[in-house]
């Protein structure tokens, strides 16, 4: 599949372009709704101000999205595929061990914005509905949209996204356009490229330097820009970003012109409640239209970062830093989950940011603190990614640098919004850093607390205790899930299992093993017989964006080896034998269980007994690995960590 996906994504073509309008640009293309009013603010208008925060959003726009994610983060794929993990797959490969920590923060980040954006997008184009009802209550009509958008989400979005690319066209033409008129009588707006204007703003705009915190919101979909990659491709990407950059700049000098030209009044002035300058530079008898456009624009918005979400858990849960959770896939389309735990949640967080905030002027400032975090963690790794692809130093030094500048800059203007309302999305990304980090770090104690054993030790027992017929049968087939990455060994609690816990007689034992890989799309599997029709170990190989459906996938394989004559899978009763009857398979998964006798230190004891707590809470094993619960049996194990030493006893 790899190779063919990859192929298809990399070609040109006018249907990539309007499919890439309608998936990526949501976040940033939405932006100009909120951008030019949070700089702006309260205070009376004034010329250079106005031009400083259009030169600041222009070299934003050309330093931060052009060159740092569309020219040089785009040429980090995965086998196609974008993303902070994705990269984190990448960069994996150099075996640093701290490089999980930008990877985890920045996944944490890239979701906390998740449930910023719906409520704030869409928010900010229903308050247009106030220049012609003054005093209307927009918060049910706002959670009204973000119900009903989450509830389609089951369904898939494979007509709606049929819908969004011509509804993009027309957004970005609409700004376009809107920018142009307003700019025509007012050219010399275009002397803010000059950076000079955007020096002098941080110098005499009234909060100085931390106005970069809402100049910022220009950029903030730049990351979520990265993580679709793998839906449209970066050459689609490249070329549509020059028609997207093109609107949204004339969209913002267009707002900056109509400023100018009122200058010394007030946003209030100008639009009264409603004094939004995206809607100021609108005729009349357009807003109704443009109100309309906008919000379905910002509803597009919403639902690219929602399917970014599902996509971005699916693959924590593949990295091991998510517990495993129900998966669906309601249409063909390759790549097109639905989590239904996170959709429900997702849209409860973003039910309370609507309650909590209910202006989308108070949703400024809890946006963008949490993606700038996600942005520098994506610097960090990108710069052991150009290592790894031996960039000279003297070329990644100045970048990575300058980049880090920026992105810092823009984190300390941005923590002046911690107390107004950026502490929300700080703890929601905060709380999703502590699942990720106790799952991963729970993990990787478990397996270290996991013995594993030579499986030619065992050969000859297991062999004749297949042919022992003084014991039961248990299965014709036994089928045991094991995490043991070399061929030749074997958990020793697998072992206790089949030899102690109950003797397990059976025809045939397999040991199925599933190996994640660092690349996003393959399904491989190798089959390795340990003895001839007695033990066979079968590896499947999958790529960290494959659903793991066991079930179908060993049947597949069992089908190829009896075609080919490599294994007999009918009963072994001769009654059943005679007339080709299959013999039955029984999985047998283990469960563990913290042991009363771990002698643990108290920052183990904290991240075990969380990680049993939200265990307790996901996706059991056999629903995780797409097993039939008739044919599967749960078997409980003890995990003892730091097992005490042995207690000298008198015998009286």
């Amino acid at each position: 599949m790899s190779s063919s996906h990859n192929g298809h994504l990399s070609k040109l073509s006018v249907g990539g372009l309007l499919i890439t309008l309608g998936i990526i640009y949501g976040d940033i293309g939405t932006s100009p709704l909120y951008v030019m009013k949070a700089i702006i603010g309260t205070q009376p208008i004034v010329a250079d101000i106005v031009l400083g925060g259009i030169s600041c959003i222009f070299w934003t726009l050309t330093l931060q999205t052009t060159i740092k994610y569309v020219i040089i983060t785009l040429n980090a794929d995965n086998h196609g595929e974008g993303g902070i993990f994705a990269l984190y797959a990448l960069v994996k490969k150099t075996k640093i061990q701290w490089l999980i920590v930008p990877a985890i923060i920045g996944g944490s980040a890239l979701l906390a914005d998740g449930i910023i954006t719906p409520p704030i997008s869409v928010s900010s184009a229903v308050e247009g509905l106030r220049t012609y009802y003054p005093e209307i209550n927009t918060v049910p009509i706002v959670i009204g949209i973000l119900v009903v958008l989450f509830s389609i989400q089951q369904f898939g979005t494979n007509l709606v996204g049929k819908f969004f690319a011509p509804m993009m066209l027309i957004w970005f033409t609409m700004l376009g356009v809107l920018g142009s008129i307003q700019i025509f009588d007012h050219l010399e707006v275009f002397k803010a490229i000059n950076p000079y204007y955007a020096y002098e703003l941080l110098k005499i705009h009234p909060e100085g330097f931390y106005v970069l915190g809402a100049v910022f919101l220009c950029t903030t979909g730049a990351e979520a820009l990265y993580s679709d990659m793998g839906h449209c491709g970066r050459k689609n990407i490249r070329v549509s970003w020059i028609f997207v950059k093109i609107t949204l700049i004339l969209n913002y000098f267009g707002q900056a012109a109509y400023l100018i030209n009122h200058e010394g009044k007030t946003l209030q002035n100008l639009g009264g409640s409603n004094g939004n300058p995206f809607y100021l530079i609108m005729g009349d008898w357009f807003q109704p239209i443009g109100i309309t456009i906008a919000t379905l624009a910002a509803v597009i918005a919403s639902q690219a970062l929602i399917s970014g979400s599902f996509t971005l858990i699916n693959e924590a849960m593949r990295l091991n830093f998510w517990p495993k959770v129900r998966i669906t896939y309601p249409t063909e389309l390759k790549g097109q989950i639905y989590i239904p735990s996170i959709n429900w949640l997702l849209l409860l967080g973003c039910i309370g940011i609507v309650w909590h905030f209910e202006e989308s002027s108070n949703m400024e400032a809890a946006y963008g603190l949490a993606i700038v975090l996600c942005m520098i963690m994506t610097t960090i790794l990108l710069n052991f990614y150009l290592i790894m692809k031996r960039v000279k130093w003297y070329i990644i030094t100045p970048v990575i640098a300058l980049y880090l500048i920026i992105e810092i800059s823009f984190l300390l203007a941005n923590i002046q919004k911690f107390s107004h309302g950026g502490y929300v999305t700080l703890m929601i990304a905060l709380g999703l850093i502590a699942i990720m980090s106790t799952w991963y770090r729970a993990k990787k104690i478990s397996k270290n607390y996991t013995k594993m054993v030579k499986i030619n030790d065992y050969k000859q027992v297991l062999q004749e205790l297949s042919n022992d017929l003084t014991i039961p049968k248990y299965a014709t087939h036994l089928v045991y899930l094991t995490n043991a990455n070399r061929v030749d060994e074997i958990e020793e609690k697998v072992l206790y299992s089949i030899l102690q816990k109950r003797p397990k007689r059976a025809d045939i034992y397999w040991f199925i093993h599933v190996n994640i890989l660092n690349e996003p799309y393959k399904t491989e599997y190798k089959v390795t017989e340990i003895i001839k029709d007695d033990i066979i170990r079968v590896d499947f190989n999958l790529g960290f964006r494959e659903p793991t459906k066991l079930n179908i996938m060993f049947k597949e394989v069992v089908k190829d080896m009896v075609k080919k004559g490599e294994v007999d899978i009918t009963s072994r009763y001769e009654s059943l034998n005679r007339n080709n009857i299959i013999g039955d398979f029984k999985f047998v998964l283990s469960e563990k269980f913290l042991s009363n006798d771990s002698d643990m230190l108290w920052h183990e004891k904290i991240v075990m007994n969380t990680y049993f707590l939200i265990k307790k809470l996901s996706l059991s094993e056999e629903k995780a690995f797409g097993l039939d619960s008739s044919s599967v049996k749960i078997e409980k194990f003890p995990m003892v960590l730091h097992p005490p030493e042995s207690i000298c006893m008198k015998r009286v």
